[in-house]
This record gives C-alpha cells, structure tokens and sequence, in this order.
C-alpha cells in the first residue's frame, strides 16, 4: 500500500450491481420482533465497487461465484468479473483488489485477479484463518473453498493488511469497523462530489443505518453500533455520500453509469 509517486487524490466511484434476491425483514434485521412491525419481503442487491482516476484503479469486492450463488438461491444479473469488463475493468491485469470482509458475496472471484495485491483486515483475515471462522453460525457466510484462496494468497505475500485505519492511496482510506464480521472494513474516497463512503457490509440498507437497526449476520454488536457512529462522522461533513452495501436504492439514488448498459452500474460520483 504505497504510493510511487505524485499522483490525484480524487477519484470516481461507480457501483456495478451483478445479484439480486428477495428476502423478510424478518430475517434481515437482528431480532425484528422488537421493533413491533409487521414482516414483509425486503429486496436486497448485490454490488461490486469501482474506484479510480488516470493514475490507479482500485477494486473494491469481487462478488459471489456464480455456482454459489445459484446453490445460495441469488440471482446472477451478470457474472461480476464480467460487469466490471464492461466498465472498464480488466481483472486480468487489477493491481489491488479491497476485499472489504471475507463473506462469499464479497471474495467469491478472488482467483480471477491473478495480478491483485489483494488488501484486508489483518483481525478479518486472522479470524477466518482461526478456529472460530469454521463454527457454524460463522461458516455459513463463507466458502472454505474461497477461504483457502484467501490463505494461499497470504503464503504467496499478495495480501496487504489494514490494521485499524490506513490510506491506501492517496484519497483512499480503509478502515477496520468491525461489527457485521470481526474486520469489516469501509472505504472513504475523495472525489469531485465530496467524501464517499462505501460501507459495504457495515450497512446493508439504508434504513438499516437511519432507523439503528443492525443486520441479523453479526460478529459484534457493539461494533456495529459503533460504526453507524463512525459512518455519520464521515458523512457528516459538506457533501457526504453514503453508499450502502447492498440497497436496491443505490441504483436510484446516483444517476446510470454512461458506459453500461441499462441496469449494471451507476455513476456514485
């Protein structure tokens, strides 16, 4: 994680959504019933991000496996490596790759970056490499399959951690939240429209993060909690943008990515 030279610290961010599914608020949100509201079906997508400008381009997730979604009951709108290649990604020659928690919806494709420094959280990455991650109220989130692509990566020194909070790059900061996995990790971006904060899993939904109601897959819930907090202090300065991790809303709330077609992406700023 280290810059060569001078270089622009802003960038554009687009979100390429490549899954859909539908699903209960009921299983959604961590203990729903005390909410005291009536059940109902939730839509959820699923994203891959882009960051980059004339000097870099950052990868941010690589999505589900197409078998493993169909095996998971998700429907495949586009296989993620491919969506980014119709935005101008090649995940062939990718330099880095954020793998933002090791959830099979979000390091799926991994082995399809063959050229990727691949950036994680040294607590998430020594978690799913532990004993705990293979209990069962964990593993049913991952792939041990993908889990061991994330492993042999270590060994073959292409992983870069993030302990706590690092730039990545100049305008591109990680940061290691916690809460929905042990090193859930958000990314901040410096564009034209403001600071961005992709917050992949540590909100799902946006009503997830305004009405404080954490999802139901959870490590820690105070963590959670405390990074909704980190989140509104990231946000709050002039032009904040929140990018939740896997809201149908994102494709209304930003304008479509000109280069795609109708449906893959949208233009975050």
């Amino acid at each position: 994680m280290s810059d060569a030279g001078p270089s622009s610290a802003v960038y554009e961010v687009l979100a390429v959504r490549y899954g859909k599914r539908v699903g209960r608020k009921s299983e959604t949100y961590l203990n729903y019933h005390l909410y005291g509201e009536h059940d109902g079906p939730l839509p959820m997508d699923y994203f891959v991000w882009v960051v980059r400008n004339a000097e870099r381009t950052v990868v941010v997730d690589t999505g589900f496996r197409p078998d493993v979604g169909a095996r998971r009951g998700r429907e495949l709108l586009v296989d993620p490596p491919e969506g980014l290649a119709e935005v101008g990604v090649d995940p062939a020659s990718a330099e880095v790759v954020v793998a933002t928690h090791a959830h099979y919806d979000h390091i799926g494709n991994l082995h399809r970056f063959p050229a990727a420094e691949v950036v994680v959280s040294r607590r998430e990455f020594e978690f799913w490499t532990g004993p705990y991650g293979k209990r069962l109220q964990f593993a049913s989130s991952t792939e041990a399959p993908e889990l061991a692509v994330l492993a042999e990566l270590g060994e073959k020194d292409r992983l870069s951690f993030v302990d706590g909070r690092q730039q990545l790059a100049p305008g591109i900061e990680l940061i290691d939240v916690g809460g929905h996995t042990p090193g859930q990790m958000v990314t901040v971006v410096q564009t034209g429209s403001g600071q961005v904060v992709l917050a992949s899993d540590a909100v799902h939904y946006y009503e997830e993060y305004e009405r404080d109601r954490p999802f139901s897959i959870i490590a820690n819930l105070a963590d959670a909690y405390r990074a909704f907090d980190t989140i509104r202090e990231l946000t709050s300065g002039p032009g904040g943008i929140l990018v939740a991790g896997h809201d149908p809303d994102v494709m209304t709330r930003f304008p479509a990515y000109a280069g795609g077609r109708e449906g893959l992406a949208v233009q975050v700023a």
